[in-house]
């Protein structure tokens, strides 16, 4: 395969690379907006500050949009305020309430009594480790904390979280499109679709697992392109495919066969590089995920594992408010509809694809990347067959993980815009729709549809406005047409 040419010898190219840097601006400049407007009321306080006549209450209003987040970021709290993964100290205080955090001894006992144990996130803790470094920063600067400055900190937090990363992640799309693709339609529609037609830019106003793992996945995959199809042999991009790529399935667990994939790949195309670079940087994320998560929890296991009969973190008492209260998730006919789970493993993989939560019906770009999958699997000329296979075997393992999940896991990912763990395929599927897309250049019909198509993914990705913990605006007509129904209930 050969390399394409570079812009002295392609006069096109500036001019796709200039409305490249328009598409992210305008990504990067939306997002910015939102996170300098993200405002969560807190609906109880709210309730009860309306019966003190004329006192304003601060707690009414916070900037972290859901329990998801302040898990995350109150063991980013617990670790630079008081040295500890536990979040005990830190979801007492108003408005830093959490569903998504455990219970266990320091031995890694669970510790269902009042007394007992300590809180802690749900969530793996190297996330929360790696966000505590600028936390860490601003605090020793300024004196200042996201308990006294929640929003300036938590703003900033999302800035370097998020929108940096993103940011990079349109620029390593911009490779990809350049490096793959054939038509200046087929690219300029795929950069922008990533800038403006998925859901990782939604997510940039919360602290989640998607985001990092989406880059990552991009980053791996750019490396990996550069070492098959341009046969570049040097060792950094060996170490940062082997680094990025473990990254992203610790980021996000089902992305493991991703991670043996492309190990494979490339330990395929140079055994002696592979073991001397890829291997290194792949073992450098793994000692840093067991030894955040044995740290936290005295465990390598994460806490999600951790929900075995008469060991399970998640059954257990604590006390809010002086109160003795049960776990969120001690009791499931008491949670929210969404989240007892679909009793229906066939109608929740047909919502999961076309349904109310649909890969394919809320995000129909995917489509095209479907026909591209099939298409780079089918190629012999520029010999992509490779890739579309890598992207096809990733993409049917994970789904159908995701999708035979127990009944309390099948619940779309919570209350969310979107099915939220399919979010991180994002670079892997733009990376297949280059082929389809240079396709649709060649007619101008098939110009439209993808335009059209992209516009309703962009729809999609905007009906959340500043907060993605909503549901989809399709589950949202189809629960007010009264054709569907949310959990076991």
């Amino acid at each position: 395969m050969s390399r394409p040419a570079d812009d002295s010898t392609d006069p096109s190219a500036a001019l796709r690379w200039g409305v490249y840097a328009i598409l992210i601006a305008v990504s990067a400049g939306g997002m910015l907006g939102r996170i300098m407007a993200i405002n969560s009321v807190d609906r109880v306080a709210l309730a009860q500050s309306l019966k003190k006549q004329g006192r304003k209450d601060w707690q009414i209003e916070r900037p972290f949009l859901s329990g998801n987040d302040r898990s995350r970021l109150a063991t980013v709290r617990a670790l630079v305020e008081h040295g500890t993964y536990a979040i005990d100290q830190v979801v007492v205080e108003p408005g830093w309430d959490t569903i998504d955090m455990v219970k266990h001894d320091d031995q890694g006992r669970p510790a269902p009594g009042l007394d007992e144990g300590h809180l802690y996130s749900s969530k793996p803790p190297l996330l929360a480790t790696l966000m505590a470094g600028p936390y860490w920063i601003v605090d020793k600067l300024t004196g200042a904390t996201l308990g006294t400055h929640p929003y300036a900190i938590g703003r900033l937090l999302l800035v370097i979280y998020n929108v940096i990363p993103l940011v990079i992640y349109f620029w390593l799309l911009c490779g990809l499109a350049e490096r793959l693709g054939r038509t200046d339609f087929g690219r300029i529609f795929v950069v922008a679709a990533g800038a403006l037609g998925t859901f990782l830019t939604t997510f940039a106003v919360v602290v989640t697992n998607h985001v990092p793992a989406a880059v990552s996945a991009a980053a791996a995959l750019l490396a990996a392109v550069r070492i098959v199809y341009d046969n570049e042999r040097r060792s950094w991009l060996f170490f940062a495919a082997g680094l990025f790529a473990a990254f992203t399935a610790a980021s996000e667990l089902p992305a493991l066969s991703f991670f043996a994939l492309l190990a494979l790949w490339l330990a395929l195309v140079d055994l002696r590089a592979f073991a001397m670079a890829f291997v290194p940087g792949a073992a450098l994320v793994l000692v840093a995920a067991l030894g955040t998560n044995y740290l936290a929890h005295g465990s390598l296991i994460p806490p999600y594992a951790h929900r075995q009969a008469g060991a399970n973190w998640y059954e257990y008492r604590y006390l809010k408010d002086g109160k003795p209260r049960d776990s969120y998730w001690m009791h499931p006919e008491t949670r929210s509809p969404i989240d007892q789970g679909e009793p229906s493993t066939a109608l929740y993989a047909l919502h999961v694809l076309v349904g109310h939560h649909g890969v394919f019906s809320l995000t129909p770009i995917w489509l095209i990347a479907a026909v591209g999958v099939g298409l780079c699997c089918a190629d012999r000329s520029r010999g992509l067959a490779s890739l579309g296979w890598l992207v096809a075997v990733t993409s049917i393992v994970c789904l159908t993980f995701y999708i035979l999940r127990p009944l309390d896991d099948r619940n779309y990912g919570g209350m969310t815009s979107g099915f939220r763990w399919a979010f991180w395929f994002a670079p892997l599927w733009l990376a297949c729709m280059l082929p389809a897309a240079d396709a649709l250049a060649e007619r101008r019909w098939a110009r439209w549809l993808a335009c059209g198509l992209l516009c309703l993914s962009a729809m999609s990705a905007a009906y959340p406005t500043w907060n993605p913990w909503v549901q989809p605006w399709l589950t949202d007509l189809l629960l007010h047409l009264d054709w569907v129904r949310l959990g076991a209930r």
